[in-house]
């Protein structure tokens, strides 16, 4: 039978006890050394600089990174515009974490699903309500040009018959990456569109 009281074993506790009380004043000796200077990297900029840019692109940046979406969900589309907007794929990363029940809220219309024509001047009202500028974004074949439905006596062939479309994401139904790559598409166009331009606006629909 081994003799346990005699045994030599390879690391012993005392040896564990140095191990953390040197470990403990090499962070003690770190703990006094003074703290480096969080700004000592703006002695290395050149402050006489000048930034320059226009207006409009300042606008641009602005506006595609604080679009304010209203919640217009017409038929199937709308389940994957909500996923979208869901802790999964996460909208807000975009600027856009709340979708506006009021037009008056809101500066972009997503159209998703099939638009009837009982149903158009409604749509239309809605966008005439919303400020300028304004944006339009055709979600699904249904939206773009009616789908399966097109050749139907009650549905639209296409949102561009009652509004402008600025952008369209074709799918039947297209999935949240769509609808991103649909959105990332109107930033760079909200980004190069002028502002300080009188803005050409559709007459109404009484």
């Amino acid at each position: 039978m081994p003799d346990y009281d005699n045994l030599i074993l390879p690391y012993s506790s005392g040896d564990a006890d140095k191990d953390e009380g040197l470990l403990i004043n090499e962070i003690i000796a770190r703990s006094q050394q003074p703290i480096p200077d969080p700004d000592a990297w703006l002695q290395g900029v050149d402050h006489g600089g000048v930034v320059l840019t226009t207006v409009d692109a300042v606008l641009g940046w602005a506006r595609k990174r604080s679009l304010w979406p209203m919640l217009f969900g017409l038929a199937c589309c709308a389940f994957e515009m909500m996923a979208a907007a869901g802790n999964r794929w996460d909208i807000s990363r975009f600027g856009m974490e709340i979708f506006r029940p009021s037009p008056r809220q809101a500066d972009m219309m997503i159209i998703a699903g099939t638009l009837t024509w009982k149903m158009a001047p409604a749509v239309r009202q809605l966008y005439d309500q919303m400020a300028e500028p304004k944006w339009v974004l055709a979600m699904g074949s249904c939206a773009i040009s009616g789908g399966t439905f097109s050749e139907s006596y009650s549905v639209v062939p296409g949102i561009n018959r009652i509004l402008p479309v600025d952008v369209y994401v074709p799918g039947c139904p297209p999935r949240p990456e769509g609808l991103y790559h649909g959105l990332l598409e109107l930033h760079e166009k909200i980004q190069k569109q002028g502002y300080l331009k009188d803005n050409v606006h559709l007459p109404r629909l009484d």
